[in-house]
């Protein structure tokens, strides 16, 4: 059977229609709704590697921040989606260069505290403001290391939260943190907050 052009034109458009209405639905597998995007809340430290051309960063709770082969930082305030979060494992992606970050994690060692809740700890709705922080605090936190004079703050930031099986509260005068697996770094502030050693 031979059909019209207009009736050929017709079935097309409705065709077209329909698959547009299911993917809209809550059945489709597609969705127009954009993802949340947030934004970190100190710099990401972590090991570089490429899987084709898209580039991972394996990261940790245990922020591993020393010099070692295929070091690599994702600084604060670059916007990000959460993809998935499990207990032992937070799966981000960065909105401007889509580098896959994973996060590897140990509630035990943070104080029972739940991976979703340390998404929270390490992520915000909105930028944060660095305006407050003093020179050499901008300066650690740009370079992703603690210098002495720097406040608790600019501290954090820099190198993010340490794991609470270390350092138990942020009031302590000395943060631990992890420069690989094996080796740490002490991070000892004075009475006023501020970094007087890094060793």
């Amino acid at each position: 059977m031979k059909l019209k052009r207009s009736t050929i034109i017709a079935l097309g458009i409705m065709l077209a229609l329909s698959v547009m209405a299911c993917a809209g639905s809550t059945g489709g597998t597609q969705s127009n709704v954009p993802e949340t995007v947030v934004y970190l809340k100190n710099n990401v430290h972590g090991t570089e590697r490429y899987s084709g051309s898209t580039r991972t960063l394996r990261a940790s709770y245990a922020n591993y921040v020393g010099d070692y082969q295929y070091h690599a930082m994702i600084p604060v305030n670059t916007a990000v989606t959460i993809d998935k979060v499990r207990g032992n494992g937070i799966y981000m992606t960065s909105v401007a260069d889509g580098t896959k970050i994973t996060f590897e994690y140990r509630s035990s060692n943070m104080g029972g505290l739940s991976s979703e809740e340390y998404v929270g700890y390490i992520t915000a709705p909105d930028k944060i403001s660095l305006n407050r922080l003093s020179p050499i605090d901008k300066k650690g936190v740009a370079d992703g290391r603690a210098y002495k004079g720097m406040s608790k703050e600019g501290v954090r930031i820099a190198l993010g939260y340490p794991a609470v099986h270390r350092t138990p509260s942020l009031e302590d005068n000395v943060w631990t943190y992890w420069r690989n697996r094996f080796a740490t770094t002490a991070v000892e502030f004075d009475s006023r907050g501020r970094v007087k050693a890094v060793r």
